[in-house]
């Protein structure tokens, strides 16, 4: 069999670890949910949302942007407005296209605590613009995750404290029970645009709180039965 030659090396494969294991969680994508709960909804401007009439919206984050728990990240270039956004990942170990509800648990492998970090001043410019929010969302060190926990008994998670804290204060507080769209309702809804693959990552979404961080701040966030997730913001490069 005939390997390909590159120009220079590809990248590594972004991966995480498995509590448990000593073999890592290969990542293949990522999607995160916004706006799932309703609290940060408001916060955020909107007047709230109405499931009934409307359906989960996506946003993706390349495994580039992944870094573990516990990393020290630079303050990111571009931004004077860098946010903190505690969440439930939910990784993805079986293939999936337009699943039902009921069965959506077949393609969970597990859950992890997670941070989607966001150029917060940049989201408003290009949501006031209507532009994607690439710029905002999509950048290095954007993807902080715990290691994975196997789902085991757990199901499909739908309830348990999810909370974050910036040098030892909370600011964030809440229940995965108050997700808009559950666990299984995401991953139904997803499959019905994607083939959904082992190794996809989603951020289900996060709780009101969230707010500015800067160099030397440490965050630490927790989600009951799931785990921990660490990080400390360094100087901008």
């Amino acid at each position: 069999m005939t390997h390909p030659t590159y120009l220079w090396p590809p990248p590594s494969v972004a991966s995480l670890p498995v509590v448990g294991s000593s073999a890592r969680y290969p990542v293949n994508r990522i999607f995160c949910v916004g706006r799932n709960y309703q609290a940060h909804a408001i916060e955020m401007g909107m007047k709230g949302v109405d499931k009934e009439a409307s359906r989960p919206f996506y946003f993706t984050k390349t495994p580039a942007a992944l870094v573990d728990s516990g990393a020290t990240i630079p303050y990111p270039p571009g931004t004077a407005d860098f946010h903190h956004e505690m969440e439930l990942v939910v990784a993805l170990g079986a293939p999936g296209f337009r699943v039902a509800e009921a069965d959506a648990h077949r393609l969970i492998h597990g859950y992890a605590a997670g941070l989607d970090m966001t150029r917060r001043d940049l989201q408003a410019i290009a949501r006031e613009a209507g532009r994607p929010w690439d710029l905002a969302k999509d950048f290095e060190n954007a993807a902080v995750c715990s290691a994975i926990l196997p789902a085991g008994d757990l199901g499909v998670l739908d309830s348990g404290a999810i909370t974050l804290a910036v040098n030892g204060v909370t600011r964030q507080s809440g229940d995965v029970s108050q997700l808009i769209w559950n666990i299984g309702e995401i991953i139904a809804d997803l499959s019905q645009f994607y083939h959904l693959q082992a190794g996809d990552l989603i951020y289900t979404g996060t709780p009101e709180g969230v707010g500015a961080v800067g160099p030397g701040d440490r965050i630490t966030g927790h989600i009951d039965r799931v785990g921990d997730v660490e990080l400390t913001i360094g100087p901008a490069e």
